[in-house]
Order: C-alpha cells, then sequence, then structure tokens
C-alpha cells in the first residue's frame, strides 16, 4: 500500500507542525480535522499525518476513538508497516539490551522510546510478554509476536491485555499466551536476587525491571541493617537488600500472592531466614509500626501510582507527602528513606517538595543522598515527557 492509497488525517489550520517535525510522537484530537472520513478511520489503521497545507508529515496509527489520535510510526510515508518493519524495530532494541545485560531478563522494547508507540516487552529468558497498549498493536499483534520470536528465538509469548492505556485507547482486557507454554511463575535474577515473576496472573508483566537500579543503590546502603519494603509486590527492594548483605527484611504488601512470590523468590535466594512479609494496608501497616515503636534502618516505599493523570495530581501529591511523613518516623537516627513515584503527571520537583514537605512535618531533619530514575533499559522519548515517569529519592535521616 502507497500512501496515496492510505487514509489521510490533517492537521488543523492553526495547528503548528513543528512539534510533529521535530519529534513530538503525538498527534491529539483536538490537533486535527475530524470530519466525517476522519471518524470512520478504524481503530489501529495506518494513516498519513498532513499538515495544514496538504504535506506529508509522517505515517501515523491512527485512533479516532482516542485521545491520542496519532501515534508517529515513520516518517518516510511509503515506508510497508509489516512484520519485517517491527523485526527492524526489535532488532535496534535487542543491540541496545545486549550492551546492557549478560542474561536476557530486561524491557526489551519500551513503547515510543524505542519506535514502537504503545507496544511494552518484558523478556524473561526464553518467555516474552507483550503489552499492545495501542490500537494499531493490537490489530498487528501477530506480527509483534512473530517478529519477536523472528528475532530472539523466544518460543513462548504472552499477550497481556490489562491497564488504564488499553482502557483509554477503547480496548478489552485479558491475558493469553500467543505460543509455547508457561508453567508457572518464572525465576528471575537480579541484583544477586531471584525474583518469581508471575505472567499470568501478577501486576502488569510480572515483574518491574525499571527499579533494578534504585533496588541495587539501596542495596549499597543495606549492609548489615534492618530493612522495611513497603508496597514491596514480590520483594523488589527486601531481595536486593538481603543479597547486598541486609540483617533482616520486612515486606509490607497488600497483595497476599505478591508476598507469596516474594517468600519464594527469599528462598530460592537462601536468604528465607531472613525475610518476613506483613499483609495489609501500607498506610495502617505502617501506622500499627509507629505504635509498636519498630524502627529500621533502611526504609523504602514504593507505592502505585497516586497520581496517573493531571486530575489526580493534588490527590497524589498529598498522598506522597502522607508516605513519606509515616515513613519518616520508622527510621532509625541515621538511616536512609527512600521514596519513589511512577506517576508521570508528579514530575520530579513536585514530587520532591511533597516528599520533603512529609518528611519535615514527621519532625525529621535529613540530607537528600541520591536521585535515581528507571534504567537503561526502558529509555526516555526526549520529546515525550511521560517515558520518563519513575523518580526515586533517598533521604537520609540525622535526627
Amino acid at each position: 500500500m502507497t500512501h496515496a492509497d492510505r487514509p489521510v488525517i490533517r492537521l488543523k489550520p492553526k495547528t503548528d507542525a513543528r512539534a510533529i517535525r521535530h519529534g513530538a510522537p503525538w498527534v491529539y484530537d483536538n490537533e486535527v480535522v475530524t470530519d466525517r472520513r476522519t471518524k470512520a478511520i478504524a481503530p489501529g489503521a495506518i494513516a498519513v499525518l498532513e499538515d495544514a497545507d496538504r504535506r506529508p508529515l509522517g505515517l501515523i496509527a491512527a485512533n479516532p476513538r482516542s485521545r491520542i489520535i496519532g501515534r508517529m510510526l515513520e516518517r518516510d510515508v511509503d515506508t510497508l508497516i509489516d512484520r519485517a518493519w517491527i523485526a527492524r524495530r526489535i532488532e535496534t532494541a535487542l543491540r541496545h539490551r545486549d550492551r546492557l545485560f549478560p542474561d536476557p531478563y530486561y524491557r526489551l522494547v519500551h513503547a515510543e522510546a524505542d519506535g514502537l508507540p504503545g507496544v511494552i516487552i518484558d523478556r524473561f529468558g526464553d518467555t516474552a510478554v507483550i503489552q499492545p497498549n495501542a490500537a494499531w498493536a493490537e490489530t498487528m499483534i501477530d506480527d509483534l509476536a512473530g517478529a519477536l520470536r523472528d528475532v530472539t528465538g523466544i518460543l513462548t509469548v504472552v499477550k497481556n491485555a490489562s491497564g488504564r492505556a488499553r482502557a483509554l485507547e477503547g480496548l478489552d482486557e485479558g491475558i493469553k499466551v500467543l505460543s509455547g507454554t508457561v508453567d508457572g511463575p518464572i525465576p528471575v535474577p537480579m541484583n544477586g536476587a531471584t525474583y518469581m515473576a508471575d505472567l499470568l496472573g501478577g501486576q502488569k508483566t510480572g515483574l518491574f525491571y525499571d527499579q533494578r537500579p534504585n533496588h541495587a543503590f539501596a542495596a549499597g546502603l543495606a549492609k548489615g541493617a534492618r530493612v522495611l519494603d513497603v508496597f514491596s509486590h514480590v520483594g523488589g527492594f527486601s531481595l536486593a537488600a538481603l543479597a547486598g548483605g541486609a540483617e533482616s527484611a520486612l515486606a509490607v504488601d497488600g497483595s497476599a500472592p505478591a508476598l507469596a512470590l516474594a517468600t519464594r523468590g527469599a528462598e530460592a535466594s537462601h536468604l528465607g531466614a531472613l525475610f518476613s512479609t506483613r499483609q495489609g494496608d501500607a498506610f495502617e501497616v505502617l501506622a500499627a509500626l509507629n505504635e509498636e515503636g519498630a524502627r529500621f534502618d533502611v526504609v523504602i516505599c514504593d507505592p502505585p501510582a497516586f497520581a496517573p493523570n493531571k486530575p489526580a495530581l493534588e490527590a497524589g501529591l498529598r498522598a506522597y507527602e502522607r508516605v513519606a511523613k509515616i515513613a519518616a518516623s520508622l527510621v532509625a537516627d541515621g538511616g536512609y528513606l527512600g521514596l519513589c513515584s511512577c506517576s508521570h503527571a508528579a514530575d520530579l520537583d513536585r514530587f520532591r517538595r511533597a516528599s520533603t514537605r512529609g518528611i519535615g512535618r514527621a519532625g525529621r531533619s535529613c540530607q537528600l543522598v541520591h536521585t535515581g530514575f528507571a534504567g537503561a533499559d526502558h529509555p526516555q522519548h526526549p520529546a515525550l515527557a511521560e517515558s520518563g515517569y519513575l523518580k526515586a529519592l533517598f533521604y537520609r535521616c540525622l535526627a
């Protein structure tokens, strides 16, 4: 199909095309002419984006049902978007990961930043999970899975069709094994520990690779320390801390299955005797620990996104402040407090101010000793602030 045969989406006369020409990957519905023909374009179709003077800007993945009506795929409008094109993008992504990691456990494709908008692929050895979070990826899921197998040699591919991003695209939910078999949780070696990733029943793709460098930094603080890991999921910070020489680690999470996987990971890491769990609402458990007079040398809080979008920002910042206040009270003098946010709506400055305010409200004096971000297998698209979502602040509490 040539560009002359494709549907066309055109920018409104007053829409500045320079952002698109300079690399912006998204086109919003209020920036284009949404006439009858535009609205009739099938979600997931490949369309030509034109400026107001009918000059082509590139090929986009279109979805008239979404606020993001177009995702830039390719500047050359004569490019064929097929399995071979997808394979070339995956090959480019794979070369980067092969330089980073000796073992095949990482995020292989990070959406727009790796040139496959809305597509997440996490690799777990010989198995991979694809999250097709855009309509075009759902339409071409067989080509995505096939290209992935062609490039990597992976045989088992799981489709995880869940999450808020798919709902915004008007897509349904569900998990399906596209090829191969998954017999149970997969052991994942990372930062000297072994994590258990549930690819069929866990959160997101089963494991959060993005925190790997922050786990490692916390582990460097943990030798001989008593560690508290709140919102622990499958033991992200606590298992890394134990592998780094922590005296003990307590993992807190609301999910019993996640804590069971964390326990299995501790046992697989030969650290089970030093590891314990506590299930419950994180705020309630933190309050109870305070009442019990518990103190820890390292406290890490890695909550879910409290501010997933701009309307939730102010309430989310108050929640981050509340976490900081309660958690800071549990840190022994001279100990460390790690606070994380995966909310792209709460930028680093706002998150830091909310966290520091909460620590101050707890009556603690602190130093900010380190700021961390997602690992290099989660590259940022330089024109998409949302791709730089993860922040981790490490404070030293002096008194």
